[in-house]
């Protein structure tokens, strides 16, 4: 059988690497005909685990939305929830008034969705009514004649007290005098004229004594008389007092009523104005017309009390009359403050100072009775954030505490609001990883978000798939205001989305990566003058979006043609092997071909890995060395010990290798070196293989071959390059259309094999051969040769291990 005859089973058909979509099979023009507005393609297995979310109204069914970024996790759920949200009733709104019992704790009421505006403009217009009112009564002529009779009944008690002090004064021969500095007693003689000093010095001695003994109990009398009119003074005030409270609550209670009836559904409201009216009586100084007196100095002005009213005004922190529906709260920056709401200061002479007016509410009041949606990215990195939902979640409360009070510092004098009670549906959205970490690694997660809505990458290319997916890219046309497709444009679309999902019968979902492609084709259509964009400008964007990031390929491919990296693409040579790579250069990755060597010489160390040597292995690509030597030992020691040195090595490779995808390469390399057959240098190899010989699928394997493919055409194509890859890996295929070109023309090859052997007779030309009963292969077969050569190895080292040779020096010679 000739070289052609062994590679022609193993050879694909132009057909077979690359799906292309038919134009024919979409029943528009273009996409302008297309009346869809937002298309979910796929994520049925999301959409479901959303629609059940959003529908239990449970505590702890909270949602978490999985996927990579780019899938449309963000704008479905952003659409989902506002058409849920529409349906639902918008929840009250919130605000704090003052608590007249606990000033420190303000109190939280919560008026009827969309009446906070009102309820405050209401508490306004209320104070404003009373200053009027209250301020009227006190001016009318009957407040004033009712407190000129209060105020001339108890002047009357009070002169009928010094009347009678004073009758006892003059029965005791003493006159009464009301001095600013008090009661002054006079003695006074037979006619009524005061006795001076002089005179009383020059009076006898007996009646010296006995007008002291009056004074004395003058002096209790009016000692008495005093302590009479404090009492009436003190009841005077009481009465005043009174008629004044009985005034203002006679004035303020009419309209402190019409609102307790205007809100009597509601009792806290109806409670909070009947502690206003309380607090107006007792307060009612405060309503009483005010002169303002001049400023003592400059400063005097701003030191004034604060305004007396303010304890009557609403600080409304949630208001709803906006809403058509439930509220729906984004918040793209989830820090502490924004999340829970916070207690705010203003400077005052060197202090801050604060009341219940400067409380302001976060996203999670203002979600309640309605939905939350938040990157779990952004909460998890602001500190206290994530501590501080989950608490909220757990106690069904938002309690507004600033961090200090949080982390336990100084305890100072703050307000302490009363807490929101919560009813919001939280939505996160992240990537599968962190999703992991929180459920193994935070107890409280599970059972705060019960619910995942996992967003795949891809979705299998079925008829519905690929009419929503044209729909979709009809939708972004029309919302982003965009020339349309045509049937070639939206096919090649499609087939770029094949492309990026590696896959002939799926497209990717990962829409943040094809709209950029939309977008641009509808550029490139508009620069060339298109009104309708066509499969060449699709074309075009691709091409162009390959070319803005493969400056580093194109000059590695350079440096190839050069002479200067070391690829041969033509000719045999026994142990080398042209593997492929793949570079990933941030959003761009491409393939790229490395010679890979091996040695054999005598020894007993086996397989050597230079790059494990030298520490230039990853742990997946010493899996793979490791599953190499064992295949070895399984398929040729099964009479004999395998005694032999190998190494194996990526030529001009100055960075960590990684992957196992070159296992097979690197084992063909080796059993070429062996078997002394020399291998294609036109034929480039990928995948990695399993311990009993069997080749397993890789990645990159579209990257690969067109890597390949671009280095084969700039040295000069031959027909007789090509790449073998793992047949599993043909379902993966999506080659450019100038690459099946090639292949179609007989100037480019690939060939798919399912074992070592297969792929040892495409790479050789040679039959691998069978073992026959007892385990020898036909002569001229590849194993037979391999065989051979590992018996002369063992018996070469037999010969010389009694002449103290070691086996194991790294300075043995091969044996020519």
């Amino acid at each position: 059988m000739t070289q052609r005859d062994l590679r022609t089973p193993h050879r694909l058909l132009p057909e077979k690497l690359r799906w292309a979509c038919d134009p024919k099979t979409f029943p528009f023009k273009t996409t302008a005909e297309l009346k869809a507005d937002e298309v979910i393609v796929g994520q049925d297995r999301a959409v479901r685990a959303l629609e059940l979310a959003l529908t239990i109204q449970q505590p702890g069914y909270n949602v978490y939305i999985s996927g990579p970024v780019g899938t449309g996790r963000t704008t479905y759920a952003r659409k989902k929830v506002q058409a849920v949200a529409a349906a639902k009733h918008a929840p009250p709104d919130w605000c704090y008034v003052y608590n007249f019992q606990q000033p420190d704790q303000p109190a939280a009421l919560s008026p009827p969705s969309g009446s906070g505006v009102k309820f405050r403009k209401d508490i306004d217009e209320l104070m404003d009514e009373l200053k009027d009112a209250i301020r009227k009564v006190f001016a009318s002529e009957t407040f004033e004649t009712r407190r000129r009779e209060v105020v001339q009944s108890f002047e009357q008690r009070i002169t009928e007290v010094w009347q009678e002090l004073e009758t006892k004064a003059k029965q005791l021969g003493f006159a009464i005098q009301r001095l600013p500095t008090g009661i002054a007693t006079v003695p006074v003689g037979p006619s009524g004229e005061p006795i001076t000093p002089e005179l009383f010095n020059l009076l006898p001695e007996e009646q010296r004594n006995e007008i002291t003994r009056r004074g004395r109990a003058l002096q209790e009398e009016v000692g008495e008389a005093v302590r009479k009119v404090r009492v009436i003074e003190r009841e005077a005030r009481d009465a005043m007092r009174e008629l004044e409270q009985r005034v203002v609550s006679s004035a303020a209670s009419h309209p402190i009523t019409r609102l307790k009836d205007r809100y009597a559904d509601h009792p806290k409201i109806v409670a909070y104005l009947d502690q206003v009216l309380a607090d107006v009586v007792e307060h009612l100084e405060d309503f009483k017309e005010q002169e303002e007196s001049p400023a003592p100095f400059p400063l005097a002005a701003f030191m004034r009390r604060q305004d007396p009213f303010t304890r009557y005004r609403v600080n409304l922190v949630v208001d709803n009359s906006h809403l058509r529906g439930a509220p729906v709260i984004e918040e793209s920056n989830p820090t502490y403050y924004n999340l829970l709401g916070k207690v705010e200061y203003r400077g005052e002479f060197g202090a801050l100072v604060t009341d219940f007016t400067m409380i302001k509410c976060g996203a999670l009041q203002q979600a309640s009775g309605g939905f939350l949606t938040l990157q779990v990215r952004d909460l998890l990195t602001n500190p206290l954030s994530w501590e501080a939902l989950k608490r909220a979640l757990k106690s069904g409360e938002a309690r507004i505490e600033n961090i200090g009070e949080q982390l336990g510092l100084m305890p100072t004098a703050t307000l302490r609001p009363e807490p929101i009670p919560l009813d919001v549906k939280v939505i996160l959205i992240g990537t599968p990883q962190i999703f992991q970490l929180l459920y193994v690694l935070d107890e409280d997660f599970r059972k705060l978000f019960k619910i995942k809505a996992e967003f795949d990458v891809e979705v299998d290319r079925t008829e519905e798939a690929t009419r929503a997916y044209a729909e979709a890219v009809g939708a972004i046309c029309n919302r982003r205001g965009l020339r349309p497709f045509d049937r070639s444009a939206v096919a090649r679309v499609l087939e770029h989305s094949a492309r990026l999902a590696e896959h002939q019968q799926r497209l990717s979902t990962r829409f943040n990566d094809m709209v950029e492609i939309i977008f641009e084709a509808s550029a490139w259509a508009q620069q060339a003058g298109h009104d309708v964009v066509a499969g060449a400008d699709v074309d075009r964007a691709v091409d162009e979006k390959v070319y803005r990031s493969n400056r580093i390929e194109e000059r590695l491919r350079q440096m190839i043609a050069e002479g200067q990296l070391l690829v041969d693409v033509d000719g045999v040579k026994p142990g080398q092997v042209n593997g492929l790579s793949v570079l990933q250069l941030g959003d761009y990755s491409f393939g790229h071909p490395s010679r890979i060597t091996a040695r054999t010489f005598v020894g007993s160390r086996g397989v050597v890995n230079i790059e494990r040597e030298t520490e230039m292995s990853g742990r997946i690509h010493s899996k793979g060395v490791a599953i190499l030597a064992a295949y070895m030992g399984g398929k040729y020691a099964q009479h004999q010990p395998l005694s032999l040195n190998a190494s194996l090595t990526f030529e001009q490779t100055y960075s960590e290798v990684e992957g196992d995808s070159a296992s097979s390469t690197e084992l063909y390399a080796l059993l070429s070196e062996l078997s002394g057959v020399p291998i294609e240098q036109s034929i480039a190899v990928t995948g990695s293989v399993k311990q009993k010989g069997e080749i397993q699928p890789i990645g990159g394997v579209n990257e690969k071959i067109e890597g390949y493919f671009a280095v084969c055409k700039a040295l000069g194509l031959t027909g007789r390059q090509g790449v073998m890859i793992p047949v599993q890996n043909v379902p993966n295929l999506m080659l450019r259309p100038d690459v099946v070109d090639v292949v179609r023309q007989g100037k480019f090859h690939i060939w798919a094999v399912r074992t070592i052997d297969e792929g040892l007779e495409v790479l050789t030309g040679l039959p691998a051969g069978e073992p026959d009963g007892d385990g020898q292969y036909p002569d001229g077969t590849v194993n037979s040769l391999v065989g051979r050569r590992l018996s002369e190895l063992a018996e070469r080292l037999r010969r010389f291990a009694p002449a103290g040779r070691s086996g194991d020096s790294k300075n043995d010679e091969k044996d020519k």
